[in-house]
C-alpha cells in the first residue's frame, strides 16, 4: 500500500480547510463590499426612473 488511510482522511480534513478558508473571505469580501454594491444598483436605479 502507497498510502495508509490516515493519509487519505487527512486530505478530506485538508481540502475542508480550504473549502473554509474560502467561505471565510468570500463572506468577509461581501460584507465589505455589498453596501458599496447596492448603493451603485440604487443610483442605477434611479437614474433609470427619473
Amino acid at each position: 500500500m502507497l498510502f495508509s488511510p490516515k493519509e487519505k482522511g487527512q486530505g478530506l480534513v485538508e481540502y475542508a480547510l480550504i473549502l473554509v478558508l474560502v467561505s471565510v473571505v468570500v463572506l468577509a469580501v461581501l460584507l465589505i463590499l455589498g453596501p458599496i454594491i447596492g448603493n451603485v444598483f440604487t443610483e442605477i436605479n434611479s437614474t433609470l426612473t427619473s
